[in-house]
This record gives C-alpha cells, structure tokens and sequence, in this order.
C-alpha cells in the first residue's frame, strides 16, 4: 500500500506565498496563456516570481537539462512549484538525482514522469492539475477546485459513467497512461497495490490503448488496483473509415478492464479536456462504480 512517509501533509497555501514557474517538459509556443495563468494564480493573493521560461529553447525542450532541472530544484525554494506545459521532457531529469522538496509540484500530462517519482519517493503535495498554459481555459469550477485543493478546502465529488459496480477506497494515483506505461520497470512507479488508478490520455489510436493496457495486464499491476476510471481520451478515436474494422475506444477500455472485479468508472472530467479537475496523488479517494463518482475522502 502506498504511503506518504516522508513528513506530514503539504501546507495549505495561503496569501502570499509564492509560487515558480517551471518549464520541464517541451519548449513553450504560448507566452499569452502563461502569462493569463499567473494571472489568475496572483488573484488567489499568491505571489508569482518572475519567469524567463518563455525565452528558453533547447531543440524541442525548454530549456537543456541542467536548465530545466534548476527549475525543479531552485536555490530558494517556493511553496508551489508549477508547470507551464507538457509535451515531452519531464522524464529525462529522472535519470539524475531527485532531492525532493516539502510543498506543491501542479501539473499533468508529460508532468506525470515527476508526480509519480515524487509521490513513489513518499512525498505529499502532488497535485495532478492545470498546467499554467491550460488554467486560464479552464471553466470557473475546475479553477475554483483546484484553488480550493491547493488551500486546503473540501472539493467536491467528480460524476462520470458507471462501467463496473462496487465501491472501494484506497490511495488516489492519476497519471497520462501514455507517460506511465513508459515508466513501467522504474523505481518511479509509486505503490499500487490497493490504490484508485485514473488514466487519462491524448491523441493515442485505440490499439495503442489496447496495447498499453495489455502491458499493464501482463506486468500485473491492474490486478492489485482496488478500482480504476478513466479521464477524458482526447482524439483518440478510430479512423471513422476503419469502423467496421477496429474497436471504439470505449470498447477497449471496458473489455480490457471487465473482469478485474473491481469498481471502474468511465467519462471523468479529468485530462486534455476543457474541465481538468485537480486532484491530489496520495490522498485517500473513493470510488463508487454504482453512482459513477469518483471523491476525496477527508
């Protein structure tokens, strides 16, 4: 079972702490949607220290790795730390050295590479979220959430489609499955045994889902999980000329999760959709496959 064994629970924010901008993943293309993120971060009274990451380009990366990692590791630490985009990138700093730090790392997607390393180094304070080019597209109530996870206040229960009854508790661990499936084998896949695992991914063709899922199947971790949803899968559709010749999506998820015995529960609004919501990896959660929600448990 998962535990987060390294101290107590990240601080709740509070007006006036401060935050920094980190760019791990891809080099950044939209300099106005940073810019409208901090924004919305500094009317939540959090302080935004300067950023420079919008210059910076190495190839497709945001920067070299050195430069990049000094994102993750700054000499005078912030109480959030928050990612400015996805792509590709995280995943090349976890061959060096992680000394992780107390507080909040936000984001998703390429970013799942540090939450899962950071949560399987025991620490709180990962949030599966917004990234700062994304928050400011965001609907009012998914900015508001994660205002309210990141200050420690109750959230709400997250509704999506009931595929397989039951309801069970456990860890809550959300992550791309694209990003996690290619860290299978790595000492950065954070206990799952007993744990609710949400999946959400982008622009992968149904057999590439089957396949991952499959290696998750064969590796044996879904078998342990105590229940499974899955986010949004943003184009990742079948060729609709091919229709008669694959399997939708949908049909993927549930033949290849049907028999785990578990609760699972589809249509979350959790992704590359236009309805992100945060959530903290860690954290006890229930989900409930009669009803279809998914909720923290306080």
């Amino acid at each position: 079972m998962l535990k987060l064994s390294n101290q107590q629970f990240a601080k709740p924010l509070k007006p006036g702490d401060e935050v920094i901008t980190v760019a791990v993943s891809s080099a950044l293309d939209d300099e106005q949607s940073l810019l409208e993120g901090l924004k919305i971060l500094e009317s939540w009274g959090l302080i935004c220290r300067p950023q420079a990451v919008s210059q910076r380009h190495w190839g497709y990366l945001a920067g070299d790795d050195d430069c990049r990692q000094n994102d993750l590791q700054p000499e005078q630490p912030a109480a959030l730390l928050a990612c400015a985009r996805g792509g590709w990138g995280a995943a090349r700093l976890l061959e060096r050295p992680q000394h992780w730090q107390p507080g909040w790392l936000l984001g998703f997607s390429d970013v799942t590479a540090l939450l899962w390393s950071r949560l399987a180094a025991g620490f709180d304070g990962c949030v599966h979220g917004p990234l700062l080019t994304t928050l400011a597209k965001e609907p009012s109530w998914s900015q508001e959430r994660l205002r309210s996870l990141l200050f420690g206040e109750p959230v709400p229960a997250l509704s999506g489609s009931g595929w397989s009854g039951g309801v069970a508790s456990g860890p809550l661990v959300v992550a791309n499955l694209t990003v996690a499936s290619h860290l299978l084998g790595s000492r950065h896949v954070p206990d799952l045994e007993g744990a609710i695992l949400i999946f959400e991914d982008v622009g992968e063709a149904p057999y590439r889902i089957d396949r991952m899922l499959t290696q998750w199947r064969l590796a044996g971790l879904l078998q342990g999980l105590a229940g499974l949803g899955f986010g949004s899968f943003v184009d990742c559709e079948a060729d609709p000329l091919q229709e008669d010749q694959t399997f939708t999506l949908e049909e993927v998820l549930k033949e290849r999760t049907a028999d785990l015995g578990i609760p699972v529960v589809g249509q979350l609004p959790v992704g590359h959709c236009c309805g992100n919501a945060a959530f903290p990896l860690g954290r006890e959660a229930r989900l409930d496959g009669n009803r279809g929600q998914l909720s923290l448990i306080v």
